[in-house]
């Protein structure tokens, strides 16, 4: 009925119907080349590291140049990236979900020019502000999630660990010497927005520690029952607890052995605390994909149970992340990826050919109803 009083017909569900609300249609912003042929590619090639073509039916072309760009960006820098596009590309451009910059033409002829544009341009420092490469059998840019920047339940840096990382394995991203795609994601605590469940290899930011509590505050800061409610372990119960001061203030207890460090309850209350500067640290995972090819998409599994915070530049986590790197390229299989390298050499062998201890806490003995419900797949077995 509130339907029909609003003025909609059923009859005419389209008649006075209002679609143009928020951002401008998607399709107004195509290339003039890209709207001639949506739906008709070809196919596509990788002609070098960070260069492709795609080819349509009808012949046209379209050359795209992708170069790595920071989830964080200066307003200048956005400008720059314009002034590129509407110099080279007619004002087009796109961004990859992995923060990469995707520069188009329709010639063949146009690349040289924008390659050698692209090359030239240098923050003060030296470093490259527009590296060409993230395709194929190589490394591209690091998905990440916010870190310390702003997030209030990091356990570890974003920017920076991945800044770290990627001065380490830069010349994976310019190059395609790997046997497959290599994926590395970044998520700065466990409660992942940084999608590290299923990546080759993954930086997790870990809290070892259970919040710390604020009985004072607690009631005058916090809505208790919301606290409780946002724990999905079920370790948080109300308390009373009696102050030095001799009051008795409402309060929450918290069962350490069924916390799992996730955050959740200072995202509600503010008097719940977590960050702890020697408690938090990072976890490495590993194994993990999204693609169907040769086999099923695989969750990651942790292979490195704990790794300092030892900023400005991680060396531990960099060392470990490229002996990964390493062992990888020298033993897998043409197409393999990482996961699936590891379990045809099995995980045991996985360990010593990257310099990885093993202890009995890496055992990975977690079944969710999930590994036997979701089972949507192109690995069919009859």
């Amino acid at each position: 009925m509130a339907f029909i009083s609003s003025g909609y017909d059923p009859k005419e569900p389209m008649k006075n119907r209002i679609t143009d609300i928020g951002p401008k249609k998607f399709d107004e912003f195509y290339p003039p080349v890209i709207a001639k042929n949506k739906g008709k590619w070809l196919y596509h090639e990788i002609l070098e590291p960070g260069i492709l073509v795609h080819v349509a039916e009808g012949g046209d072309e379209v050359y795209t140049v992708r170069c790595g760009g920071a989830r964080i960006m200066t307003t200048s820098l956005i400008r720059e990236i314009c002034e590129i596009a509407e110099k080279h590309c007619d004002g087009y451009l796109r961004f990859t979900t992995r923060n990469n910059i995707e520069f188009m033409v329709d010639d063949k002829s146009k690349v040289d020019a924008l390659k050698k544009d692209l090359a030239g341009r240098k923050f003060a420092g030296g470093s490259f502000k527009f590296p060409i490469g993230g395709t194929g059998a190589g490394i591209t840019n690091i998905v990440h999630t916010q870190g310390w920047i702003h997030c209030h339940t990091p356990a570890t840096d974003a920017s920076g660990t991945v800044k770290a990382t990627m001065d380490e394995v830069f010349s994976d991203f310019q190059n395609m010497r790997l046997p497959a795609p290599l994926r590395i994601s970044m998520a700065c605590c466990l409660n992942m927005c940084g999608a590290v469940h299923c990546s080759d290899i993954a930086i997790l930011g870990y809290h070892r520690k259970p919040p710390m509590l604020d009985h004072e505050y607690l009631d005058k800061l916090c809505e208790i029952p919301l606290a409780i409610a946002a724990c999905p372990t079920g370790a948080i119960k109300p308390t009373k607890v009696d102050l030095p001061s001799g009051e008795t203030v409402k309060s929450v207890a918290v069962n350490n052995e069924r916390c799992m460090f996730c955050g959740n309850c200072y995202t509600m209350c503010p008097s719940l605390p977590l960050a702890d500067k020697d408690g938090d640290g990072i976890v490495l995972m590993a194994g993990g994909k999204v693609s169907n090819r040769i086999s099923e998409p695989k969750f990651s599994k942790v292979v490195v149970a704990f790794l300092p915070n030892e900023v400005p530049r991680w060396p531990q986590m960099t060392d470990t992340i490229k002996k990964m790197i390493e062992a990888y390229a020298a033993d897998a299989k043409k197409y393999e990826r990482l996961g699936e390298w590891a379990e045809r050499i099995g995980w045991e062998r996985f360990f010593e050919k990257c310099e990885l201890p093993f202890t009995h806490h890496l055992i990975d003995d977690f079944r969710d109803p999930a590994y036997y419900t979701w089972r949507q797949s192109t690995q069919f077995k009859f």
